[in-house]
């Protein structure tokens, strides 16, 4: 029998060979009618085998998370292949449709992926999240404990140029983050490059001064038993003085010439001549080559010496296509083995033809390792995607003002659901950017307090000193401050989002930012719905209804965000009694199977109420995304087609029209977003089609938003009615909203005139 150190140095090779074939079957071997590259990125891949070979074969726990590294996609399908938890299919179609991804992915892989990654840095600061959330389901006491994982990013070196690792380092700071490992490929080189000298201890500077535990992995077993030999200390000497891009290309160009350059810049010394030339050409090789994050031995070692909770750096010395022809060339982050190549790969791992895909299972002589994968408690967990019960969603909150703006309507119905009190309202996590008062969340924090692990009172209250806001921190509270990123917001959503797949438990994350700064967090929060991450963001105040703040807090192109992003459902109410419909809608809708997330687009600007009772048909009419406001009679010359804040201008306009015209509509839209995808699929008559076949052909229709005219310009299409769309395509400026609705001629005598002028 094996002992532990030989069996994982055997599946480690293995690893490494899947990954590197799965690249090169897909580039070179598959039938490739469209001509294009496939690829892949096989060193990427090989500089990392040894650390996840360490973490899936020997540390993980059933209850750990890990965000792979997303250009080690083939070396993760390679894991959950030997696994049992990908199949030969999938891995043979690696980057084919419907085969393994090009990066893990949790909604489009059959694997085991806990956090979807992709090359930008997301996955990492995911990682930070997850475990808040982790923290914050935990003291919630829902029903059950939840065992403490520990968060894992396998992070490319590159990728901690992205702003948003250290926006995440941060906020980690300020809510005492525990249990994250950040495992870092230190191979020091890019796409286009090497990375500069010194890197290591800037990065290093930067975990120890947020807290972290920050240890080094440079050397592997075989280099530190190499210094321990006479002339070793100059040898390690020689390692750390030795730029990084002499390092890769000496290794790239072989034993022999690493020897001579190192014997060349010693000088001729018995003690280190001997240390080195003892070693045949290839021996030596593997010596250089055997850096920390490259000697499985060295990093379980490290990786169970980690007791605490504190989050953890590991700067783990790897080299860029590591074991591979490519290892050390700085033009191998996309390259790939020449079929030439491979074979000589091929040879130097014992594989034969036919037996490329094999798992150890397929093997007679190799029992011993498929049971020990088996056996491992990380391995028998399998699928750890877990599901939550659908919680009951309290009833309608309508609150009945003749005058009040969706904002403040939005803060009024949360602060009911505050009151009841029920097991839905102490599910609901609330989350904002710094700007929790200003979008109307004050009343709900009042009653349900900010999170935190540790209690804490509000100084201000303590004090006797006069505040609206009553700031008490404890593991009760049910929103979470953030600082003013909206990375880390739509990172939170994410994480907050998906609780009830890591941890059992569904929580109702809503996050409100201001509109037009959905954008600075746009790549966060196509990540989060990517996931297919269930959460509510509101983006209000918006459009140029918020006058007096000018062009810079005043938003234009959030509506065609919410009809263009993937995986979340725009609404843009004008009215109360809509906004607290919708919202009734939107928490089903997140725990629905087919669901998704919510985005809600809410202004500042208060308009008179409609005094009404709401049937069944148009409350179902207003989750559709469309309703008569005034239906049109049988010969209207022309109908108004308004969403959100210029509810008013529109009814006005039509008022005035109403001098000259007879029959006319107004058509208020809830959620151009869902009508249009409901019209595109052509299943059926769509709700926007029902809602326009009683307006004849010669109609013509006005079209007037609060934000890019675009959003409503495509209703013309359906019937093919002559549409004039309004709306803003330019940035506005301070003022009042009446100048500002002038200026880009969304007001009431603007829409009229229009009426009254086309043909």
């Amino acid at each position: 029998m094996l002992n532990k150190n030989k069996l994982l140095k055997i599946i480690e090779k293995k690893v490494l060979w899947l990954s590197c074939w799965m690249i090169h079957n897909a580039n070179h071997l598959r039938n490739n009618e469209d001509g294009l590259k496939v690829g892949g990125h096989q060193a990427s891949s090989a500089s990392i085998v040894s650390i996840m070979t360490a973490l899936y074969f020997n540390i993980l726990r059933p209850e750990d998370r890990v965000a792979v590294k997303p250009h080690a996609s083939p070396v993760f399908h390679a894991i959950q292949y030997l696994s049992g938890l990908q199949t030969r299919e999938n891995i043979e179609n690696f980057r084919g449709f419907g085969g393994a991804q090009s990066y893990p992915s949790r909604t489009k892989d059959i694997d085991d992926v806990d956090i979807s990654t992709g090359s930008v840095g997301l996955g990492v600061a995911m990682t930070s999240f997850v475990s808040l959330i982790q923290d914050y389901v935990s003291l919630k006491q829902f029903g059950k404990k939840i065992p403490q994982g520990r968060m894992i990013a396998l992070v490319g070196d590159a990728e901690l140029d992205e702003g948003n690792v250290y926006e995440c380092l941060q906020e980690g700071w300020k809510h005492d983050l525990r249990n994250v490992w950040w495992i870092i490929d230190y191979n020091r080189q890019s796409l286009d490059g090497v990375v500069h000298e010194g890197l290591s201890k800037r990065l290093g500077s930067v975990f120890e001064a947020f807290g972290w535990n920050l240890i080094i992995l440079k050397y592997g077993k075989l280099q530190k038993e190499a210094f321990d030999e006479p002339g070793g200390h100059l040898l390690k000497k020689w390692i750390d003085d030795c730029p990084n891009q002499l390092y890769s290309a000496l290794i790239y160009e072989g034993g022999s010439t690493f020897k001579q350059r190192i014997l060349d810049d010693i000088g001729d010394q018995d003690i280190v001549s001997e240390l080195i030339n003892k070693r045949s050409d290839s021996e030596f090789l593997d010596l250089m080559a055997n850096l920390g994050g490259h000697c499985v031995q060295t990093l379980i070692k490290v990786f169970e010496k980690v007791k605490d909770d504190k989050p953890t750096a590991f700067i783990a010395y790897t080299i860029k296509g590591w074991g591979t022809p490519l290892a050390g060339h700085k033009d191998n982050h996309a390259g790939l083995m020449t079929k030439a190549q491979m074979n000589s790969f091929k040879l130097k791992y014992g594989i034969s033809d036919g037996n490329e895909w094999n798992r150890f299972s397929d093997e007679k002589n190799n029992v011993e390792f498929d049971k020990y994968i088996k056996n491992l408690p990380f391995q028998k967990a399998k699928h750890r995607k877990y599901q939550s019960k659908k919680v009951s969603v309290d009833e309608n909150v309508f609150i009945k003002e003749t005058k009040i703006s969706t904002q403040n309507a939005f803060g009024k119905i949360l602060d009911q659901y505050a009151k009841n009190n029920t097991d839905f309202s102490q599910r609901i996590l609330t989350t904002s950017p710094d700007v929790s008062v200003s979008t109307n969340l004050g009343p709900w924090i009042n009653r349900k307090g900010l999170f935190s692990r540790k209690d804490s009172s509000d100084t201000f209250k303590d004090r006797k000193i006069p505040s609206a806001q009553k700031w008490i921190f404890s593991s009760q509270g049910q929103h979470i401050e953030l600082g003013i990123a909206e990375m880390n917001l739509f990172l939170m959503l994410g994480a907050a989002g998906l609780s009830h797949e890591f941890f059992g438990e569904r929580l109702f994350p809503i996050g409100t930012v201001y509109d037009p700064f959905i954008s600075r967090g746009l790549d966060a929060m196509n990540y989060a719905c990517y996931q297919d991450a269930r959460f509510m963001i509101v983006g209000t105040p918006s459009g140029i209804s918020l006058a007096p703040e000018g062009g810079a807090h005043q938003s234009i192109g959030t509506p065609l965000i919410g009809i263009s992003q993937p995986g979340l459902l725009s609404f843009e109410p004008a009215f109360a009694d809509e906004l607290a419909l919708i919202m009734n809608y939107g928490f089903n809708y997140l725990q629905d199977e087919a669901g998704g997330s919510i985005y809600l687009r809410l202004t500042t600007r208060s308009i008179d109420q409609p005094m009404r009772e709401i049937d069944n048909e148009l409350k179902n009419n207003i989750i559709k995304g469309g309703y008569w406001l005034k239906k049109p009679g049988p010969n209207p010359e022309v109908i108004i087609v308004y969403q959100g804040a210029v509810a008013s201008e529109a009814i006005e306009s039509t008022a005035l029209l109403g001098e000259k015209f007879k029959d006319l509509g107004v058509l208020s839209i809830t959620s151009s977003d869902k009508l249009f995808h409901e019209w595109k699929k052509q299943n059926g008559t769509s709700h926007i089609e029902l809602l326009l076949e009683c307006v004849p052909r010669d109609t013509r229709i006005i079209t007037v938003i609060d934000g890019h005219p675009m959003t409503l310009s495509w209703i013309g299409s359906i019937y093919g009615h002559k549409t004039i769309p309004l709306g803003v395509n330019s940035f506005g400026q301070t003022g009042k909203v009446d100048d500002l609705f002038k200026e880009f001629e969304i007001d009431s005598q603007s829409i009229s005139k229009l009426g009254f002028t086309i043909n």
